[in-house]
């Protein structure tokens, strides 16, 4: 009786195992399953070979007309910029002679966001008006009561202090000194291809002259305009126009040009010790402080709102045996760069040119010439 209950079990499994054995099987126990044909997998059609094309690389020189430049000076901004997309400007702060412009399509262009390097133009205002003094705290925001002085102020670079600075002196003083050093107007006597930067007619729609003051906004420098007034603040107060020789003849023959005098001697001995401690422990310290032969520096770094470019700004100046030399340097495009970054190629060019033992070819510095006939020196 147990067997014959089992077996419906036992014949069902059993005809279970036989069909799957058949499907695996064309042939099983004599029952022939008819297979449906596969399709036959097309054969990929084999592409010609392309060889890759290289890929060009960046030359921040290309373009570049150069006869009548330092060599030593240009092949060092060179080396330090390697192929980062950006420029190198270099000025004898004493005569206002351009040694170097490494990619002059940039350089010469009207210009970008100055970022924090507004600060320095800004300082000197502030001074010059009496609005603060080099020790004065200033309260950085409404609600809180921190506050700094200018020396620390520029070395790290507060947006904080120098938005209350451009507050106190409104937007029409900061206008008036921001021309007054140079910016918005052509810094060079002999670049054709020069255009000038930009001063806006009104505070800027978004912050106000505080923006203005600390981050530069609405407002268009360009490296030489920079250069022109760093060159000031290392050598005194003198507002030189920048001259790019076109030989080696025409640089032998340069005669400085006085665009205007400054008077802000007094106020530039407040501005240098940030300057200097900006190299020292600030935010261009990638730059290497030397107290013996100290770079005094300023850097800015923000994107600039035409572009949408990521800049690095680093302006600078140093004494290099009995010539005051100015370094500005201004990387555009990569996320990667910043006024630190900035700092440290400028850094390079400093210590190159110490390197080859630069100052003992430096001439003696020709006597300058006060303004231009035909020009208005304002």
């Amino acid at each position: 009786m147990r067997i014959q209950r089992l077996t419906p079990r036992i014949l069902s499994r059993f005809l279970i195992v036989s069909l799957a054995i058949a499907a695996a099987s064309p042939v099983v126990f004599g029952i022939e399953i008819a297979k449906k044909p596969q399709a036959k997998k097309a054969q990929p059609v084999k592409k010609p070979y392309v060889a890759p094309v290289p890929r060009k690389r960046f030359d921040p020189t290309d373009g570049d007309i150069f006869d009548g430049e330092d060599p030593v000076v240009r092949q060092a901004a060179i080396d330090a910029l390697g192929k980062r997309s950006g420029t190198i400007v270099v000025t004898d702060a004493g005569t206002g002679r351009i040694l170097t412009i490494v990619n002059q399509k940039m350089a010469l262009k009207s210009g970008y966001q100055p970022c924090s390097t507004i600060k320095i133009p800004v300082a000197l205002a502030a001074l010059s008006e009496s609005v603060i003094e080099r020790e004065t705290q200033v309260r950085l925001t409404r609600r809180s009561y921190t506050t700094m002085a200018m020396t620390h102020a520029i070395a790290v670079s507060n947006n904080d202090y120098f938005a209350r600075l451009g507050e106190k002196l409104g937007f029409d003083r900061v206008s008036a000194y921001a021309r007054r050093f140079g910016l918005g107007e052509k810094a060079t006597l002999n670049l054709d291809a020069e255009q000038p930067g930009v001063l806006p007619s009104v505070a800027p729609k978004y912050g106000g002259v505080g923006m203005m003051s600390s981050f530069g906004s609405d407002i268009k420098l360009t490296p030489l305009e920079f250069a022109g007034l760093l060159g000031a603040v290392a050598n005194g107060g003198t507002l030189y126009y920048l001259q790019y020789p076109k030989s080696q003849q025409e640089a032998e023959a340069v005669t400085p040009r006085v665009k205007r005098e400054l008077d802000i001697e007094t106020q530039i001995s407040s501005v240098r010790p940030g300057m200097m401690g900006a190299v020292e422990y600030g935010t261009a310290k990638r730059a290497g402080f030397d107290p013996n032969d100290p770079i005094y520096g300023k850097t800015g770094t923000c994107t600039d709102p035409s572009t949408y470019a990521h800049l690095g700004w680093f302006g600078s100046f140093s004494k290099m045996g009995d010539r005051k030399m100015v370094v500005v340097v201004l990387l555009a495009g990569s996320k990667t760069f910043s006024g630190p970054v900035a700092s440290g190629v400028g850094g390079l060019v400093y210590k190159s040119l110490e390197s080859q033992n630069y100052v003992a070819h430096v001439k003696q510095e020709p006597v300058a010439v006060t303004g231009i006939a035909g020009e208005d020196d304002k």
